[in-house]
């Protein structure tokens, strides 16, 4: 495992996990008074649990801190999926928004594992969620929708592991890769020019590896935000688009699992290889906005003609099209997000429009750079529109950024496509 993964000097990474941790205790506790009466256990109970949450919190953060040391790692994935749990249970079961707290639960305990602990640790959180959705929701939710939310969110959850763990072994296997290749260049005292080159080799083979990595985490957020949209979704009584968004969504994350297998080769790309097949625009469209996170009642969709198919890599155009929209709804405020597609002669047409606060000439050559993130929206990698320029210039197409009429910004995209 990581060499500095369990070192005792606490730093700014402490921090961030003590103040998640921070932060899910208070959004218990925002959960406990907006939940409906009649779905959760009295509020004093919920609040009991947010205390021994708190309190369980504070000691963690001392003995980062103050210690440099905590409990085992055991204890604590242990106790985090306990607490997580009894809010699940007690805040109305299947209908309850801290079921969120799994994934974070099951990934920090990935992180800690070894070998295939993080898979066999999601799967036995996964069986007692199901038990929590039995035992506290509502009466009347059937049998039939708990079971179907326990079995929903095991798979899921065993599946944040399964990536978890390639990512922090894949990056293991790297910095040995790195540490063994100095070893070998101070032994045989290379040359100050061959030291020097070989070094940069190296470094730039691990960013090129790490980039892809970094990519597919990246996309890997709007999946997982559809998925938790489609899991609140389970309790309503409209089984056949949850159904046809269920399937887009875990169709196109089958997609970047295979994309993670190019992207980590050693010579591979960041956009991973093409995969052609006819798509339907619109439910391409729909899949995407899903991602999105966004209401309904924010999304707009456009389609001409509304039939319209093409041929092309449904993964890559999924991404494009996510990212431009997730971007658009992260700078729009309350306002809806509209998507454009239009089939014209053998080129494909998309446009995202938003009535965000739009971008400066300077910010619109500068935000397709890497890791570039501009605005006040901060907490993003600044990679969604770097990656739509990559995918789009490996298509051969092009961007367009520019202001929209009244306020916001327009990204068009035009793509040569088959017609199908």
């Amino acid at each position: 495992m990581l060499a500095d993964r369990d070192t005792p000097r606490s730093g700014p990474d402490d921090l961030i996990v003590i103040a998640v941790r921070i932060g899910v205790v208070v959004s218990l506790g925002a959960l406990a008074v907006l939940t409906d009466p009649s779905t959760r256990a009295p509020l004093a109970v919920v609040f009991a649990l947010v205390a021994v949450a708190a309190g369980y919190a504070l000691l963690l953060a001392v003995a980062r801190l103050v210690r440099g040391s905590g409990p085992s790692p055991i204890a604590v994935s242990g106790t985090d999926a306990v607490l997580a749990l009894l809010a699940v249970a007690l805040t109305g079961g299947v209908v309850s928004l801290a079921v969120a707290i799994l994934p974070l639960v099951v990934i920090a305990n990935s992180l800690r594992s070894e070998n295939r602990r993080g898979e066999l640790f999601a799967l036995l959180v996964g069986g007692a969620y199901l038990g929590a959705c039995v035992l506290g929701s509502p009466s009347t939710t059937t049998v039939a929708a708990q079971i179907s939310a326990g079995l929903w969110w095991t798979f899921y959850l065993a599946a944040v592991a399964t990536l978890t763990g390639v990512f922090v072994r894949r990056l293991d296997r790297q910095y040995r890769v790195v540490a063994e290749s100095r070893a070998e260049v101070i032994a045989e005292h290379q040359a100050l020019v061959e030291e020097r080159d070989l070094r940069s080799r190296l470094l730039d083979s691990q960013q090129a590896r790490l980039d892809g990595l970094r990519v597919i985490l990246h996309e890997f957020r709007a999946p997982v935000s559809a998925l938790t949209a489609l899991a609140r979704a389970a309790t309503r009584s409209a089984p056949d688009p949850m159904l046809d968004l269920i399937t887009a969504n875990a169709e196109h994350l089958q997609d970047m699992l295979d994309g993670l297998a190019e992207v980590a080769v050693t010579e591979g790309g960041a956009v991973g290889r093409v995969r052609e097949r006819p798509v339907r625009l619109h439910d391409l469209a729909l899949s995407a906005l899903a991602g999105t996170g966004l209401p309904e009642e924010r999304r707009s969709v456009i389609v001409s003609p509304t039939d319209a198919m093409v041929r092309c890599d449904p993964q890559r155009l999924h991404r494009m099209v996510g990212n431009l929209a997730e971007n658009a709804a992260r700078y729009s405020g309350g306002e809806p997000v509209e998507v454009y597609l239009a089939r014209e002669r053998n080129d494909l047409v998309v446009e995202v429009r938003d009535r965000g606060p739009g971008l400066s000439a300077e910010q619109l050559g500068q935000v397709t750079q890497k890791y570039v993130s501009l605005g006040d929206k901060r907490g993003t990698a600044g990679l969604g529109l770097w990656i739509v320029s990559e995918l789009t210039t490996s298509m051969g197409g092009t961007l367009t950024l520019s202001a929209r009429s009244g306020g916001g910004l327009i990204a068009r995209l035009v793509l040569p496509v088959q017609v199908w």
